[in-house]
């Protein structure tokens, strides 16, 4: 089955990822369904539409937006599936759900994003953990010129969304919303938070 515009997927394990191993007992973190920090963001391709040319082929495995696999309740307390919902572990995906993709066990951004991993905050004072609107670039997209992979980028406060990526835990940042390239200065340390 091909869908003309839309890509048709499965979620890449379960729809949630809501459970951890933790000393050989398995902790349920969430038991929200409508929450959407749980919900799993990797799916794997099961065909690609055919009136679009894109990169990414069927059996690929791609970053999808938060909201495709969730479930929610309706006013009246109904259970319901998102609008991307198909049949039997089935969604459709327009192409501006998808940022990212993984060919040959590498990530590769979708044109208009990158993403971002955070870097640890070192101010003695401070009480955030990382610092705010700097990163290092790990995934780019193409269209963004002048920086390169593993450089360190500025981003407009609020761009970001938080994803965890093969347990690391990363920012979608849109193209646009990247503002500087800064120097290295020696003591920058990436940030990866233990529940990830």
């Amino acid at each position: 089955m091909k869908a003309l515009y839309n890509f048709i997927i499965e979620p890449f394990g379960e729809r949630y990822n809501n459970k951890k191993e933790v000393n050989g007992s398995e902790l349920l973190l969430n038991t929200e369904m409508h929450n959407h920090s749980y919900s799993n963001r990797i799916a794997k391709v099961l065909s690609v539409p055919s009136e679009i040319e894109t990169n990414i082929k069927e059996g690929d495995q791609v970053i999808v937006h938060h909201n495709v696999f969730r479930r929610f309740k309706d006013i009246r307390g109904v259970e319901k599936n998102s609008k991307s919902y198909y049949d039997d572990n089935k969604f459709f995906v327009n192409e501006d759900q998808i940022f990212g993709y993984k060919k040959d066990n590498e990530w590769h951004s979708c044109e208009g994003f990158n993403f971002i991993k955070p870097l640890r905050e070192t101010k003695m004072f401070s009480i955030d953990f990382e610092k705010p609107g700097i990163g290092v670039l790990y995934f780019k997209d193409e269209n963004l010129k002048g920086v390169d992979k593993g450089d360190l980028v500025g981003f407009k406060p609020g761009a970001e969304y938080e994803f965890v990526i093969d347990k690391n835990k990363l920012y979608r940042v849109p193209t646009k919303s990247i503002t500087i390239k800064y120097e290295y200065q020696g003591n920058e340390e990436e940030y990866n938070p233990s529940w990830t």
